[in-house]
């Protein structure tokens, strides 16, 4: 998805924003520039049958022409012809017979490091740390798979609550630029935004309500707060932000690769910008995660239940001793639409279409909000800037595949005449100035107990509706679809075996 903010309103009206488009690639009855290519081909090749074999064999040719085609063409709600589903499904049924959708890890566990290292996508990653030119810790997180480094910064966003809407248009506008600077910052590929709400366990309260306890107030006051202390926690919730930034070994294609001290010395200069930046944008204080809280981070996203231990730790003034190769679960199982991963369960949707038409900036707020039948919540928002020599060169091609859609038929469809005004407008806020970005969203519910599954499935499906998104469950992948959703870093589209841009110009 390539978005591009639009206002469409007035002075006195409230600020939308959209023109989110999905880039299309020209073809013939509905075909891509590869299955184009593909039906011409195959047309050339029933043509020499017919002249060297025989018309029945020709025949045959293009039954089995036409059979491919049909599964290119045939598409679901959610945009997956019959190729991509059969080729996930295909995959699955190879992963199950091979074992790979169960990890056992431990001293009892398969791996013969004995270790409780993290599955799938993450079991490549290594955890090191440094200190930026503030003196703060950061953890750096390298992939050797992709040859990727990312960083994790933890916000406070202020919220929308008693905010004026003209301050609320600022912080979108900001986070507008930021997103578009990072196509200008040298070295980043990726960045997600993570927002998780969390059951409160109530020790920080308790721990606050303590320590400011005045022994010398009066019996009922002292009464009053310990039995707020004690109720307060059921229902409650916690709230907390990542972003992560992700950014490439080599400075350039082809180039050296920079090894982990020297991509540490040189995000130590640059954090405070990075952090100082995002504080423009409403995601208030910005601080680096150090090694302990990142790996306090994903130990908790696997194991839930390990959410009050850590906490207790924390109020009785101990650090839980964590290391990288122990957070992850000591047990996993993915199923085709679902990850059991020790005391919890969870599902991860994936954006398959963006909100159509203009919508206003608080339209991902009840999706983003705690919600009563999901224990764990998990709501990722991927980018992925596009550099802006690239970027001008995407938007003609955008145009004129709009254009030709349009002009293939005497008679263009509604849909082929908005796709061109919205192509047309596109070039023309890139031409002014404007980034270009690709962006996803990932949805990840958590419940710990297996009855609650179908509530959760229920709630999601009525909150994708609330914020106009079109959400699919990533059947067949969910144990990479849930690390991916963790603030890692990790980049999906350079762990799949078919390239995204050959898919879309099918």
């Amino acid at each position: 998805m390539v978005p591009v903010a639009a206002d469409t309103a007035n002075v006195r009206g409230p600020r939308t924003y959209g023109n989110w488009r999905r880039p299309t690639s020209p073809g013939l009855i509905g075909l891509g520039s590869v299955g184009t290519a593909m039906l011409l081909g195959g047309l050339i090749v029933v043509v020499i049958t017919v002249m060297v074999a025989g018309l029945l064999e020709a025949v045959v040719m293009a039954a089995v022409l036409g059979a491919v085609l049909l599964t290119v063409l045939t598409k679901d709600s959610h945009g997956k012809n019959l190729l991509a589903r059969g080729g996930a499904r295909a995959a699955w049924w190879s992963a199950r017979s091979r074992g790979t959708h169960l990890y056992r890890s431990g001293p009892l566990g398969r791996a013969v490091w004995g270790t409780y290292q993290l599955p799938g996508l993450a079991a490549p990653t290594r955890l090191s740390e440094h200190s930026d030119s503030y003196g703060r810790r950061f953890a750096l997180l390298h992939t050797p798979a992709t040859g990727n480094f990312s960083v994790i910064i933890g916000t406070e966003p202020d919220g929308a609550a008693l905010v004026d809407q003209e301050q609320i248009d600022v912080w979108v506008a900001d986070w507008g630029h930021w997103l578009a600077n990072l196509a200008d910052e040298p070295g980043i590929e990726a960045a997600s935004v993570t927002i998780e709400t969390a059951p409160d366990s109530g020790t920080r309260l308790r721990r606050e309500v303590e320590m400011n306890i005045d022994p010398q107030a009066p019996a009922f006051a002292r009464q009053m707060l310990t039995e707020t202390v004690q109720r307060y926690p059921s229902g409650s919730s916690t709230v907390k932000a990542f972003v992560a930034i992700t950014f490439a070994a080599a400075t350039r294609a082809g180039g050296k690769k920079r090894t982990v001290e020297e991509m540490g010395r040189e995000l130590a200069a640059r954090m405070p910008g990075l952090t100082l930046s995002l504080q423009a944008t409403g995601a208030g204080a910005a601080h680096p995660l150090s090694a302990q809280e990142l790996c306090e981070t994903i130990r908790v996203a696997y194991d839930p239940a390990a959410a009050v231990l850590i906490d207790e730790a924390h109020a009785a003034g101990e650090t839980p001793e964590l290391s990288w190769p122990d957070v992850g679960p000591s047990a996993a199982e993915a199923a085709w639409n679902g990850y059991r991963h020790d005391s919890a369960y969870s599902c991860t949707w994936a954006m398959t279409s963006a909100p159509r038409g203009n919508v206003q900036s608080g339209v991902l707020a009840r999706l983003l909000a705690p919600h009563r039948d999901i224990a764990r919540k998990r709501v990722t928002l991927l980018y992925r800037p596009i550099d802006p020599a690239k970027a001008a060169a995407m938007v003609e091609s955008d145009l004129r595949a709009a254009e030709f859609r349009q002009t293939s038929t005497s008679k263009p469809a509604a849909r082929d005449v908005l796709a061109v005004r919205a192509a047309a407008a596109t070039a023309s806020e890139e031409a002014s100035g404007a980034g270009l970005v690709n962006f996803g969203v990932l949805v990840t519910a958590t419940v710990m107990d297996g009855t609650r599954e179908a509530d959760a499935r229920a709630a999601i499906d009525n909150l994708s509706a609330t914020a106009r998104l079109r959400l699919r469950p990533v059947y067949g992948s969910q144990d990479s679809a849930f690390a991916a959703a963790l603030p890692l870093g990790l980049i999906l589209t350079k762990h799949v075996k078919v390239p995204a841009e050959l898919r879309d110009k099918l």
